[in-house]
C-alpha cells in the first residue's frame, strides 16, 4: 500500500473515532473502525509519524498531498489522547460528585500525584496483562453446565490470605459470545494485586440458552461465591460486581433483583445480595420503553429472536423483567455506572435515564462517570482511559469496601476480622 493510501485510511479511521457515523446499522462497523483507533491512538501517532518522516526524507518518494494527510491526521489522533487523558479528571469529579469531596479521606492510602499518572510505560505494549504478586487458578467449576459453568480466581500471591472483599467479573458479548479471559483483565489483575479475590464466569449463551439462563449463571456463581470464596481467601459476606455490554447489563440485573426466585430455580434460598455493582457500557433498557428508536430497534431485531426468543409484545412481561432500569428500587445497592459519549453500539442516553432513575428511586449512592471520546468496549485492554478509569474503580472499591466494614465492625465490634487490603 503506498504512503498515500496509507495515510488516508488511517485519516478516515481518526475521522470515525473522533465523530463516529451515526445511525443503528453503522453502529457495529463505527464501532469496530473507532474502538481500537481511540485506545491505540498514541500508537497511531508515533507510527505515522515515523511513516511521514521517512516519507518527507526521501526525495525520490516523497508525497506532498500524503504529508499533508499524515499532518492533519496527527493532529486528530493527538486531539484522542488529550480526550483519554482527561479521562482522569472526568473519573475523579464524577467520584466527588457522587460520594462528596471528603471520599480521598475514607480510604485507607490515598492515592498519590504518581498513582494518578498516565503509566505510559506500561502502555507500550497494551496486550501484556500481567501484575507481580497476582496468581490465577483456571477452570473452577461453579455449575454443571460444561464449559460455560467454569470461572477463574485472580488471588493476591500471598499464603495468610483471609477476609479479602471479593469483585465477580461478567464478560459481555452481545449475550452470544465471550469468555473470562477476554474481558476484565486489567481491572482483575490490578484489583487483585491490591489485595481483592476476583471471580470471572463464564455463563450459558443464547442462542442455545434463551434468556434468563444467562442471569441465572451470575446468580449461581454469587452462590458458589458464599459457599467457597472464603476457602481462597476471600469475605462470602461482601461481593462486588462489575461487566461490561451484555455483561454491565447482568451486573446491573443481578444487582437489583436479589433473592428473585425466577432467576434463582433450585437455589432459591441462597443469598444473592451483592453490596456494590460497576457496570459498564450495559443495556439498560432491554424492554425498549424509554422511546429511545435505538433500543426499540435492538429489542425488535436482536434481543427478540435470538437472546428472549419471542417476540414484542409477546414476551413483554420478560423483557421488562430483564431491563435494569425498570427494577430500580429503594434498596438498589451503590452503583458506580461507566459509558462512553461516542458508543455506538449501546448510546450513551440509556445510562444517562438509567442513572436519572437509580437517583431518583435508590437509597443509596450513585457515581456515573461519562467519558469523552469514549467507545464500547474501552476497557479491554490497558489504554490511557482504560488505566485511568481501572483506578477510578480501585478508589470507589476501596472506598465503599472502608465504609462497609467499618459499619459492619460497628455493628460487631467482637468480631475479629483481619483488616482490609
Amino acid at each position: 500500500m503506498s504512503f498515500l493510501r496509507r495515510q488516508l485510511v488511517t485519516a478516515a479511521l481518526t475521522a470515525n473515532a473522533i465523530r463516529p457515523v451515526p445511525g443503528f446499522r453503522t453502529g457495529v462497523p463505527a464501532f469496530f473502525a473507532g474502538w481500537l483507533t481511540t485506545e491505540l491512538a498514541p500508537h497511531l501517532l508515533a507510527l505515522t509519524a515515523a511513516d511521514a518522516t521517512v516519507n518527507a526524507l526521501s526525495e525520490r518518494r516523497r508525497d506532498p498531498v500524503g504529508l499533508a494527510v499524515a499532518g492533519a491526521t496527527s493532529a486528530g489522533l493527538a486531539y484522542l489522547v488529550a480526550l483519554s487523558r482527561r479521562v482522569r479528571h472526568e473519573a475523579e469529579e464524577a467520584l466527588v460528585e457522587g460520594l462528596g469531596v471528603d471520599y480521598v479521606e475514607q480510604l485507607d492510602s490515598p492515592p498519590t500525584d504518581a498513582d494518578l499518572a498516565t503509566p505510559w510505560r506500561k502502555l507500550v505494549n497494551p496486550f501484556r496483562m500481567r501484575e507481580v504478586g497476582v496468581r490465577v487458578e483456571k477452570d473452577v467449576r461453579y455449575s454443571e453446565a460444561g464449559r460455560r459453568g467454569l470461572l477463574d480466581l485472580y488471588l493476591p500471591d500471598q499464603d495468610d490470605l483471609a477476609g479479602a472483599p471479593v469483585l465477580l467479573q461478567v464478560h459481555g458479548g452481545g449475550w452470544t459470545i465471550g469468555s473470562k479471559d477476554q474481558q476484565g483483565i486489567p481491572l482483575m489483575q490490578h484489583m487483585a494485586a491490591r489485595g481483592w479475590v476476583c471471580v470471572a464466569i463464564n455463563y450459558r449463551l443464547a442462542p442455545r440458552d434463551a434468556f434468563p439462563a444467562h442471569v441465572i449463571d451470575v446468580k449461581r456463581a454469587i452462590a458458589w461465591i458464599r459457599d467457597h470464596i472464603a476457602d481462597y481467601g476471600g469475605d462470602p459476606d461482601y461481593i462486588a460486581i462489575t461487566g461490561g455490554s451484555a455483561g454491565g447489563h447482568l451486573t446491573a440485573l443481578a444487582a437489583l433483583t436479589p433473592n428473585d426466585p425466577a432467576y434463582q430455580p433450585g437455589f432459591e434460598n441462597i443469598d444473592t445480595t451483592v453490596q456494590a455493582a460497576v457496570p459498564h457500557y450495559g443495556v439498560y433498557d432491554f424492554a425498549g420503553v424509554t422511546g429511545l428508536r435505538s433500543a426499540e430497534l435492538l429489542r425488535d431485531s436482536f434481543l427478540a429472536p435470538r437472546i428472549i426468543q419471542k417476540p414484542w409484545p409477546e414476551g413483554r412481561e420478560e423483557f421488562e423483567a430483564a431491563s435494569p432500569l425498570l427494577r430500580v428500587t429503594p434498596e438498589a445497592p451503590d452503583f458506580f455506572v461507566i459509558h462512553g459519549v461516542h458508543d455506538t453500539l449501546v448510546p450513551v442516553a440509556q445510562a444517562r435515564l438509567f442513572v436519572e432513575e437509580l437517583r431518583a428511586v435508590s437509597k443509596k449512592t450513585v457515581v456515573y462517570a461519562e467519558l469523552p471520546g469514549a467507545q464500547h468496549a474501552f476497557d479491554i485492554f490497558p489504554s490511557i482511559r482504560s488505566a485511568h478509569i481501572v483506578r477510578a474503580i480501585d478508589r470507589y472499591l476501596h472506598w465503599h469496601w472502608s465504609g462497609w466494614r467499618a459499619a459492619r465492625d460497628e455493628e460487631d465490634p467482637g468480631l475479629n476480622r483481619r483488616s482490609a487490603p
